[in-house]
């Protein structure tokens, strides 16, 4: 049996009053995977970002 299949036999046990803390949880770590993933595209996008005509495209915003 692999981790997610344990881990939804855990989550069929629980109480419906621990689901929500269980959802609030998964739903932190996705967001630490999104800010992750911005952080780690952040250098190489960056190069582009940092061009004059972008500061030029986007002055008017």
């Amino acid at each position: 049996m692999n981790t997610k299949e344990l881990i939804i036999r855990r989550i069929e046990k629980l109480p419906e009053e621990y689901l929500d803390e269980v959802l609030d949880f998964i739903s932190l770590l996705e967001e630490k995977g999104d800010i992750e993933l911005a952080i780690l595209s952040e250098s190489s996008l960056g190069k582009d970002w940092l061009k004059p005509e972008e500061d030029e495209a986007w002055k008017d915003l």
